[in-house]
């Protein structure tokens, strides 16, 4: 998508301020959070594949509304509709892949094959990067956003060939949502499983932050695509070890989360284009954690109610970026370090491998 390394540089060159670009970064997190259940339950009694389609519809419109018009308030409302399709997808995706496997008997490579979809998402970004330099450069901004619309199309156009097995969750939208809730709260271990993920999700919203402080660190526009690829690429490294990180002692998985938020302040201290490195090296380290956990709570729900006790996580996650948010407008990266430290208890109980699969 040509706008991911740069609509945060739109949002400063149409004037916006740090404090401001964090605040319509809120009103995408508000969104999500709102939406985020109901988008769980509608994919499982509706269609997990036909709410990923809808989702790729609605981004591209989004970016449609900051591209014709860009100023503070399309931003806005670009943001609410993404913030509505990241709702519809985040359940759904996960939910369409875990039940694939499990129709082929092979649940159990859900975290490799699940560290191998993070890192084919990471790695597009080089030639993304490369692709959104050539069209600033070309077109400007406007260029760069009725690509990514197109290429939004295309994404939901291939999604409809996603094959789709699995259970009948009912026909009551308010029942579903309600055994969805109760699934997810009555069970201590999933409970803290869906918490350390939460919280390990909230923490991706950093990566919003990268081209701004790559910016901010002497980077110059043209060349801050091109500048976050080692972060896009450390991240890929990540995911595709997942694999073989799940099967970690319980200690090691919260000791490189540790290891994470340390670089991250290293590098907020540093601020040097060099520091890029050490970011790069947090980066992957909190992916490969992210993912493990992602994989460990497939592995707890069962039953047809998969997509809500997800998008259950998914609405945490949107609670838990907030803070992340907030962080970053109070102080930087170095703040988002903190957030990483304090967050590491928690995230240690819930990926503990004791945990037993419970219903879900």
């Amino acid at each position: 998508m040509p706008y991911y390394p740069l609509y945060a540089l739109l949002f400063l060159d149409t004037g916006l301020s740090q404090a401001q670009v964090s605040l319509l970064f809120a009103v995408w997190s508000v969104t999500g959070l709102l939406a985020e259940v109901p988008a769980g339950v509608l994919a499982d009694r509706w269609s997990r594949r036909g709410v990923v389609v809808l989702a790729g519809v609605l981004q591209a419109a989004a970016f449609v509304v900051w591209t014709a018009a860009p100023a503070p308030w399309t931003f806005a409302v670009g943001f609410g509709v993404w913030g509505v399709s990241g709702a519809l997808v985040s359940g759904a995706s996960e939910a369409l892949v875990y039940d694939g496997l499990a129709a082929l008997g092979a649940e159990g490579s859900y975290a490799r094959v699940n560290g191998w979809m993070t890192s084919a998402e990471l790695l597009v970004q080089v030639p993304t990067a490369f692709a959104a330099s050539a069209l600033f450069a070309l077109g400007g901004y406007a260029a760069v956003g009725w690509v990514s619309v197109a290429v939004c199309l295309a994404a939901a156009a291939l999604a409809l060939r996603f094959p789709e097995a699995r259970g009948d969750a009912g026909d009551d939208e308010e029942e579903a949502l309600r055994e969805g809730l109760r699934d997810t709260l009555r069970r201590p271990g999933l409970r803290l499983t869906v918490l350390a993920v939460a919280l390990l999700g909230g923490l991706d919203a950093v990566e919003e932050y990268f081209p701004v402080v790559s910016g901010d660190w002497g980077i110059p526009t043209a060349a801050v695509p091109l500048a976050v690829l080692a972060t896009a690429l450390a991240g890929a490294a990540g995911g595709a070890l997942a694999g073989r990180a799940e099967g970690l002692p319980d200690r090691a998985l919260p000791a490189l989360l540790v290891a994470a938020g340390l670089l991250l302040g290293a590098a907020a201290l540093w601020a040097r284009p060099a520091a890029l490195v050490a970011v790069s090296l947090f980066y992957g380290l909190y992916i490969m954690v992210l993912v493990v956990g992602e994989a460990r709570l497939q592995h707890r729900i069962t039953g047809p109610h998969r997509a809500t006790v997800t998008s259950v996580a998914g609405l945490g996650i949107e609670i838990a970026s907030l803070p992340v948010f907030a962080a970053w407008a109070l102080a930087g990266a170095g703040g988002v370090a903190v957030v990483v430290l304090v967050v590491v208890p928690l995230v240690a109980a819930g990926l503990r491998s004791r945990v037993g699969q419970v219903a879900g």
